[in-house]
C-alpha cells in the first residue's frame, strides 16, 4: 500500500513502545496489515487513511496498556482520548464501533456511510492469516504479509487466548460481538 499510511500509524504508536515492550514489532506490523487491508477495501475519501490509521494503532492496544484481555474499552477509551487532544472528537462515535466491532462475527449494517465493516473485514483477514481474505485480492494479501512479517504476533495471541480461556472459562474471547 502507501508508506503514508505505515508511517502514520507508526507515529501513533510512537508513545506506547514501552507499554507494548517486546510485543510490539509484531503488534505494529499487525495494525500496519490491518489498516493497507482496510484502505483497500474502504470507499476512496479525504479522511479515510487517517481514520483507518487511528483505528489500526488503537483497536487492541488496551492488551498492553491495560494488561488485559478484555481490552475493548481500554482501547476505545485510550482513542477517544487521542481523538480528543488532536481536535478529532467528532470521529469518536465512528472510531469506537470500529474498534468495538472489529471482532464482530457478522457485517456491520447499521451505518454503510462508517468505515466500521471495511475495518472489521480487514481484521478478520489479518486475524485469520489470509484463510479468510473477506474480499481482498490474494494478491494484495501476500504482498502486505510480506512487507509487514508476523513477527510472533499470532503465536502471542495464542498464549494470551490460552491465558484467558484458563482463568476465565465463562468467557474466552470477551471482544468477539455477533
Amino acid at each position: 500500500m502507501t508508506p503514508d499510511l505505515d508511517d502514520r500509524v507508526d507515529a501513533l504508536l510512537e508513545p506506547w513502545h514501552a507499554a507494548l515492550g517486546p510485543d510490539l514489532t509484531g503488534y505494529r506490523n499487525h495494525c500496519r496489515r490491518v489498516a493497507a487491508f482496510a484502505l483497500a477495501l474502504a470507499p476512496p475519501g479525504p479522511e479515510v487513511a487517517e481514520k483507518l490509521a487511528v483505528a489500526a494503532a488503537f483497536h487492541d492496544l488496551g492488551i498492553w496498556t491495560d494488561r488485559t484481555f478484555d481490552y475493548l474499552a481500554p482501547s476505545r477509551r485510550l482513542a477517544r482520548a487521542h481523538l480528543e487532544a488532536t481536535g478529532r472528537g467528532a470521529w469518536a462515535e465512528e472510531l469506537a464501533a470500529m474498534i468495538d466491532l472489529h471482532h464482530k462475527c457478522t457485517p456491520f449494517t447499521a451505518r454503510p456511510d462508517w468505515l466500521v465493516e471495511p475495518f472489521r473485514r480487514a481484521d478478520w483477514a489479518d486475524v485469520t492469516l489470509g484463510l479468510r481474505r473477506r474480499g481482498l485480492p490474494a494478491a494484495l494479501v501476500r504482498e502486505v504479509r510480506a512487507r509487514h512479517p508476523n513477527a510472533g504476533f499470532h503465536r502471542r495471541l495464542l498464549a494470551l487466548s490460552w491465558e484467558r480461556l484458563r482463568r476465565h472459562p465463562a468467557s474466552p474471547l470477551p471482544m468477539l460481538r455477533w
